[in-house]
């Protein structure tokens, strides 16, 4: 097999912040780059240099033409009223009451193609300027939260023919925001699409199944990884003052729940256990709602008043970077807040693979987490060692804890057998021998 180097362009809407696309997108291009490879980046909004970057405002799925298309899309303010009728005078006349409700206003499907057109043109700009010979694409052909970039790039590569590695992370069929849409055209055509030069890579066995099942393609299984060969290095002086910056008095548990604030998180879960466990502990949520709206955020906020129970929202003090707050507070990093925590709450319902589960193996802190469909099926038969739960918070689960909370020796052992199995199974040594499989496949190569 060849060590020559080759450009890869890695195209997604986004690729800023510490979201999980973005997150895994930096540990390929840092395995490619390892490997000799040079990376470039397209995308809506992008922190990678600018010497490597091409930045297309309108690929960004919360840029506002694209939120005023999902809008239309998914909301069902498309279907026909007496409201969309007079909406969309182009349908009034052709109009019976036994057609489809599933209709979608004619100028969205001009302003679509308008755009597809658009960004296919800057993905020709992008091939070019840098060369590129293959291209990586991140969600863009997976979840449908920017049509006519997922559009534009089906076609660019049906018109092309690049070796393409589809890199999928959440599909439509996972999200029930998506059901009930005016846009199946598209979504057969997009996401993903079957075309001839395209590997697809699922992040877990379940999404193996349904997209052989839905589309009849391949996939290979290339799981969320972290650099488990190189452990994290020990706490600084720097991070000293963690706890007493969160608020966590002497005497009390720090439980970390190292997520966003969003519905599927569970995180009443954890609120639920810390009234139950009865024992003086704070919980710390690391990351703020994002761009799911802030009602459920509330929701916490008053379900934690109304059980008596602690929980600080640290988002502005939790960065990508350290530094301070506009009112001289500590900004501390994520890793940086690992190793305090006495607990890591991770009760989500839904999960692509489960980031923060590895990270908290990774900083090897015990570990609460429901017992959702991919840890059921690709993370817990390997043998790792956590206080799981079914869906509700049981005696059982709160036994557990409390062993795990006052017996630190047993936490610890724990802790050491998750990270040895994590070496095996979700490092990077893994990630780099998949990836170059897979790239040989691209290149035509004899592995």
């Amino acid at each position: 097999m060849t060590t020559a180097s080759h450009n890869i362009g890695f195209i997604s809407t986004r690729f800023a912040g510490t979201d999980g696309v973005s997150l895994e997108t930096q540990k390929w291009a840092t395995i490619f780059e390892r490997l000799g490879h040079q990376c470039f980046y397209f995308a809506g909004e992008c922190d990678r240099p600018a010497a490597i970057s091409q930045i297309v405002p309108e690929a960004f799925y919360r840029h506002p033409e694209i939120d005023k298309i999902n809008q239309q899309a998914y909301s069902g303010s498309w279907t026909v009223t007496k409201e969309a009728r007079s909406a969309h005078p182009e349908m009034a006349d052709l109009h019976k009451d036994f057609f489809s409700i599933y209709v979608r206003p004619p100028q969205m499907t001009r302003r679509v193609n308008e755009l597809k057109e658009y960004i296919k043109d800057e993905l020709y700009k992008f091939a070019r300027r840098f060369n590129l010979e293959i291209l990586i694409t991140e969600n863009a052909l997976t979840i449908p939260l920017n049509l006519p970039l997922g559009l534009a790039l089906t076609e660019f590569i049906a018109e092309t023919g690049y070796p393409t590695i589809a890199h999928h992370h959440d599909f439509h069929w996972e999200r029930q925001r998506f059901q009930v849409n005016c846009v199946g055209d598209y979504l057969a055509a997009a996401f993903p699409p079957s075309l001839p030069s395209i590997r697809h890579v699922v992040i877990n066995s379940l999404q193996a199944q349904q997209i052989a099942s839905r589309y009849g393609l391949s996939a290979r299984v290339i799981p969320n990884v972290m650099d488990f060969d190189s452990p994290p290095p020990e706490p600084d002086a720097y991070t000293q003052s963690i706890r007493k910056d969160f608020g966590i008095e002497d005497g009390e548990y720090f439980f970390l729940q190292p997520t966003r604030v969003i519905q599927r998180k569970g995180i009443e879960h954890a609120i639920e256990l810390m009234r139950r466990l009865d024992l003086p502990a704070k919980l710390i949520i690391s990351h703020a709602s994002g761009d799911e709206g802030s009602d459920y955020e509330q929701r916490i906020r008053e379900y934690a008043h109304l059980l008596n129970v602690t929980v600080r929202f640290e988002a502005d003090q939790v960065q990508d970077e350290r530094g301070t707050t506009n009112d001289d507070k500590k900004i501390y990093t994520l890793g940086d807040v690992y190793p305090h925590a006495d607990l890591v709450t991770y009760p989500s319902s839904i999960e692509g693979f489960g980031n923060a589960f590895l990270e908290a193996v990774y900083y090897r802190r015990p570990i609460l987490v429901n017992n959702y469909s991919i840890y059921e099926v690709d993370i817990k038969p390997k043998g790792f060692r956590a206080v799981w739960f079914d869906g509700f918070i049981s005696s059982d689960t709160l036994k557990k804890v409390r062993e795990i909370l006052l017996n630190p020796a047993e936490s610890q052992a724990w802790a050491e057998e998750n990270y040895q199995l994590a070496k095996r199974h979700f490092s990077f040594t893994v990630l780099e021998r998949r990836l170059q499989s897979i790239l040989a496949d691209c290149l035509g190569q004899q592995v």
